[in-house]
């Protein structure tokens, strides 16, 4: 359901930790901020260190894997992740997770369909 902004935010885990995500179809891949991935234990410094463009300019990342990420009743693994140095208020679904569903708009709900 779309909050009142229009964004689409949820709860999910991560490697099996809780998380809350905003839908970001503009997004290359799954975003993270480092304090969220701390939180979660994920190695990122022994990833692929990647520039990002953000909007406060040039930053550096971690590309990494992330084991598993969950939405709903349907598990994901493997799926691409960036690491960013700023606080994020939600981890970012981009499209290294979306490609993986279709995906259904119907008024202020988004639908999320696993493709086989």
């Amino acid at each position: 359901m779309a909050d009142s902004r229009g964004h689409f935010v949820n709860s999910g885990t991560i490697n099996g930790r809780v998380m809350q995500y905003m839908v970001d179809t503009g997004a290359s891949s799954v975003a993270i901020g480092r304090a969220d991935a701390d939180r979660m234990g994920l190695n990122y410094l022994n990833g692929q260190p990647v520039r990002m463009n953000t909007a406060n300019g040039v930053t550096q990342g971690w590309r990494i894997k992330l084991d598993s990420l969950r939405l709903g009743d349907v598990e994901v693994f493997g799926i691409e992740a960036v690491i960013t140095p700023q606080p994020m208020p939600y981890v970012l679904l981009g499209n290294s997770l979306l490609n993986e569903f279709q995906m259904t708009r119907i008024n202020n709900e988004m639908v999320l369909e696993k493709r086989n």
